[in-house]
């Protein structure tokens, strides 16, 4: 069935952030009193990354956490990421702008989603100095009720693209909750790419339809 919309992860699927959310997260967590591993925060890859902060903190705490120290973690967590973007700043995956651009000649509507809320996502855009002559959506977590891998930025992503049917939907992403919630929206074609934190075996071990090297790849698919 031809495909109508790509929709698209940010950090290590589309652009290459070296690492720094992840970084920023588990440095705010440990702040705040958490004691997360790389398993932990590899756990919450593709997540809002308050709900993150929230989960982490309350997993390793062993109680609720009140919405204060969850706020000013989060304020925490932004802080470091701000600098690292400033210290580092994100650039394109090799290959992706090649590729959105080929993917969007054919005819095939691309957006793009996110756990960053929209005033990183915004900045990160900016970075890039991709607009609407590159993407012609982004969703952002503070957009919807819920992260990853509820299914709900790629039905955002579909209203505003104007795309009816989720079987005529791409969704690729690096992490296990990117193809939770392909998987949990119905799309046609649910994607894992291998520019992430994940190798072959650890992000085939969920379900998924194709797993390629990278975004550069997905227009092999609009003739599959």
């Amino acid at each position: 069935m031809p495909i109508e919309l790509m929709v698209l992860d940010m950090a290590g699927t589309t652009i290459e952030e070296y690492g720094a959310v992840y970084e920023a997260l588990a440095e705010s967590v440990t702040a705040a009193g958490g004691k997360p591993s790389e398993a932990d925060i590899q756990r919450w890859m593709g997540a809002g990354k308050r709900e993150a902060i929230q989960h982490l903190l309350e997993e390793h705490l062993g109680h609720e956490v009140e919405e204060a120290t969850v706020d000013a973690a989060f304020a925490d967590f932004r802080a470091r990421l701000d600098k690292a973007y400033r210290d580092r700043p994100a650039v394109p995956l090799p290959g992706v702008p090649e590729a959105l651009a080929r993917i969007r000649a054919a005819g095939v509507k691309v957006a793009l989603t996110t756990g960053f809320d929209r005033e990183v996502t915004e900045s990160l855009l900016n970075t890039l100095g991709w607009d609407d002559e590159v993407v012609d959506a982004v969703v952002c977590v503070d957009d919807v009720p819920a992260g990853r891998p509820a299914p709900y930025m790629i039905f955002r992503a579909m209203e505003a693209t104007g795309v009816h049917d989720v079987a005529r939907v791409l969704v690729a992403g690096d992490t296990i909750r990117d193809l939770q919630a392909g998987t949990n929206a119905g799309a046609g074609y649910v994607v894992g790419v291998l520019t992430g934190k994940l190798d072959a075996i650890g992000l085939g071990a969920e379900r998924h339809t194709h797993l390629l090297p990278g975004v550069a790849d997905l227009p092999t698919l609009l003739t599959s």
